[in-house]
């Protein structure tokens, strides 16, 4: 699984293999000269611009263009698109529905993807496990084999780890060809054998949030690669949906 560390400090982006950046950090929207970067996701900020707004301030062909202008800086693999979380609070800032937001989420994708030719990260969108498998139907033939695909609305969930576990199986179970990204995934996520073993890629600012709290610099390099150290040294721990989940991918395509 390849580990992207979220920064809030774009300067810092050189010093690691993986980052994300959200389009939305001021050093990032307002900067005029480029950036050092090596490989990264460029985020849409989304969450922020829900949490904070209830809505997006900036529009699809405002975010291409802001795509285009960083697309020759280092490796930009990917962009995320502008989707919608279905976590209850958001909905009550939006005040739509699971199903609407679903529906926003793919037409801003299909927006996005008309205007740029950097890859975009579509996101599945949802809260129950249905939800998530009734909007991977309804993206029906974007989403191509071998595409990675963001699994959203997960990432105030890492305290509870058989929910996150869940939804990535049943997703995996449908579309094992394609290559799932969780958003926000703390390390007691990823401790479980059946979320690493089905997600291709995910990213976190958690190691920023866990220094704070423990009065030290959230925005330090070091304390991110601190964060990475322990990551993939962090003990895997079992579960019993792992033989399942080996058995299909070997029967399945694997991702």
């Amino acid at each position: 699984m390849i580990f992207y560390i979220g920064l809030h400090i774009v300067a810092h982006a050189h010093e690691f293999e993986y980052c994300m950046l959200s389009i939305n950090n001021p050093k990032l929207r307002d900067r005029k000269s480029d950036i050092h970067v090596r490989n990264w996701i460029m985020d849409s900020g989304a969450f922020r611009e829900l949490e904070l707004y209830g809505h997006y301030r900036y529009s699809v062909s405002d975010y291409a263009e802001r795509i285009k202008r960083w697309s020759h800086c280092g490796t930009l693999e990917m962009a995320v698109s502008q989707d919608y979380m279905c976590e209850s609070y958001i909905l009550q800032k939006t005040g739509l529905t699971i199903k609407d937001h679903q529906r926003l989420t793919i037409e801003r994708y299909d927006g996005l993807y008309q205007l740029t030719r950097v890859p975009i990260m579509p996101v599945l969108q949802g809260y129950e496990v249905d939800d998530y498998l009734r909007h991977l139907a309804q993206y029906g033939w974007r989403l191509q084999p071998y595409m990675r695909v963001g699994i959203g609305s997960v990432c105030k969930r890492n305290s509870d780890i058989r929910q996150i576990e869940s939804i990535v199986w049943a997703l995996a179970k449908e579309r094992p060809d394609l290559k799932y990204h969780g958003f926000g995934l703390k390390k007691t996520a990823l401790s479980s054998d059946a979320v690493r073993s089905l997600l291709y890629s995910a990213d976190s600012m958690a190691w920023s949030m866990n220094a704070r709290k423990n009065k030290r610099d959230g925005n330090s390099p070091l304390e991110a690669r601190k964060y990475i150290t322990e990551l993939e040294t962090a003990p895997i721990q079992g579960n019993l949906l792992v033989r399942e989940i080996t058995q299909h991918r070997t029967e399945g395509v694997t991702p």
